[in-house]
């Protein structure tokens, strides 16, 4: 497990996010339904409808699950080069990527796993590989501050 020490911003966001979509087929928003929305959200996932994979309405997604039976609404989306665009430009940090000003919990997946785990309310993130090219490329993302546990 990379354990991400410090929030991701500006070039090291981009470059870490390039790296997500080279390497996942999927990734993540949620919106959680006792959180107030704003324009902000309802924007970006307008922006994000066209590389919409599904919504579901889920309890558990990466890094999170829900106690006493809440749910919220989680966008699976497809990694391609127009939805890698959109997030670079929404946001320049990992973890301005909270509800009620944005979607939540931006994460990505590969092969249906969790890949980058991003619970950025409470500022936490890490990358599952076990892939050592994969790793080398994380840790070869200039200015990121990461941990290898």
């Amino acid at each position: 497990m990379i354990i991400i020490d410090s929030e991701p911003k500006n070039d090291v966001y981009r470059s870490l996010v390039d790296l997500a979509f080279d390497l996942c087929d999927e990734f993540i928003l949620v919106v959680r339904k006792e959180i107030k929305l704003n324009g902000n959200v309802k924007s970006v996932l307008e922006k994000l409808k066209p590389h919409l994979e599904e919504m579901k309405e889920q309890s558990k997604w990466a890094g999170t699950e829900l106690e006493c039976g809440s749910t919220a609404y989680v966008y699976h989306y497809h990694t391609n080069p127009e939805a890698r665009e959109i997030i670079k430009e929404v946001l320049n940090s990992l973890y301005g990527w909270v509800q009620h000003d944005f979607p939540e919990d931006l994460s990505f997946y590969k092969n249906g796993k969790p890949w980058l785990v991003n619970i950025a309310h409470e500022k936490i993130s890490h990358i599952l590989s076990e892939d050592k090219s994969e790793i080398d490329r994380i840790v070869n993302i200039k200015g990121l501050e990461i941990s290898i546990k």
